[in-house]
């Protein structure tokens, strides 16, 4: 898609922040712009910031495993995170960092069109569904705006809390049954849920 293929150049040259300094690749994002499912993560590390791809080091063996187990392989589904570039030995994204890095996926979203969003993580979380908590608000949908988002925890947190892998695929095995109802009725704001005028990403 030639509206995608050049958001990725020009984010491929960005040098907007402190992160264009130190990086080996920008990492903007990878998959279909058809699928009607995205997964945006928190940020590249080590091996995603060598290769210039999102998940793709031991977090994102699990990712695949997951996406295997509803179906879906990564050219299904379009991937991307918060920050576009590695921060330094992996350290938590700054909120100057994130909000230099928000348009970016602000235009990924609204070229891609999806249905689902599943926010991996709680930098991803915070973005979309401020005030929430993923220990509270995991493996439940929210419909804001005709878009359902899905929080779960991130891949890696498996690799580092063994007990959150069972967690993390029962959340998962969620999502087909998410996108069938955005296919067919949509889906209804979970009560209790922020209205839409909340949701301030965009």
């Amino acid at each position: 898609m030639t509206v995608l293929n050049t958001l990725v150049e020009e984010i491929i040259n960005c040098r907007s922040c402190r992160l264009a300094e130190g990086r080996t690749n920008v990492v903007p994002g990878e998959g279909s712009w058809q699928s009607g499912l995205m997964l945006i993560g928190e940020a590249p590390g080590l091996q995603e910031d060598k290769q210039g791809r999102p998940f793709v080091g031991a977090a994102g063996k699990f990712l695949d495993e997951l996406l295997q187990m509803i179906g879906l392989s990564r050219p299904e589904v379009y991937i991307a995170n918060v920050i576009k570039c590695r921060p330094p030995q992996n350290r938590d994204p700054q909120p100057d960092e994130i909000n230099v890095c928000k348009p970016w996926l602000e235009r990924q979203i609204s070229i891609i069109e999806p249905k689902v969003i599943v926010t991996l993580g709680r930098f991803s979380l915070s973005l979309f569904l401020p005030g929430k908590t993923i220990g509270n608000c995991h493996g439940k949908p929210f419909c804001i705006n005709g878009i359902t988002y899905f929080p779960m925890y991130h891949p890696a947190a498996a690799l580092h809390q063994y007990r959150l892998r069972e967690v993390i695929k029962s959340d998962m095995l969620k999502i087909p049954e998410l996108l069938l109802e955005q296919q067919t009725n949509g889906t209804s704001e979970e009560a209790g849920d922020p209205p839409a005028q909340q949701l301030t990403l965009f």
